[in-house]
């Protein structure tokens, strides 16, 4: 279910509403013992009891899918950064042989006297 599981998420929407266990079971028609239980993770509700419960409270579930690093393919990405390198290899550098920093300190104030 993302960062937060379902007992969590419960437990979350339950105290934003300022219910009870008793008042949020009652109005999402289940008992406070199994609410409890959802809660406190030794039960998981199905994804329709889960919805009643969440609906229940005054909130809305919004799911979403988020692609993991690298898609299903997870060496992908890899692939994708070291053919990138490969192309920039291809371009000359720009820069000076030698670089140059600007030199900071009692060098540069001149004194004007």
């Amino acid at each position: 279910m993302g960062p937060m599981d379902a007992a969590t998420t419960l437990r979350t929407a339950r105290r934003r509403a300022g219910l009870s266990l008793r008042g949020l079971a009652g109005r999402a028609d289940t008992s406070h013992s199994t609410l409890a239980a959802y809660e406190s993770g030794r039960k998981v509700p199905t994804v329709e009891t889960f919805d009643r419960i969440v609906r229940a409270a005054g909130y809305e579930l919004e799911v979403g899918l988020t692609p993991g690093v690298g898609g299903a393919d997870r060496t992908a990405r890899g692939r994708e950064l070291v053919e990138v390198l490969e192309l920039a290899g291809e371009f000359p550098a720009r820069h000076a042989p030698k670089l140059e920093f600007p030199r900071f300190g009692p060098s540069d104030v001149t004194d004007a006297a």
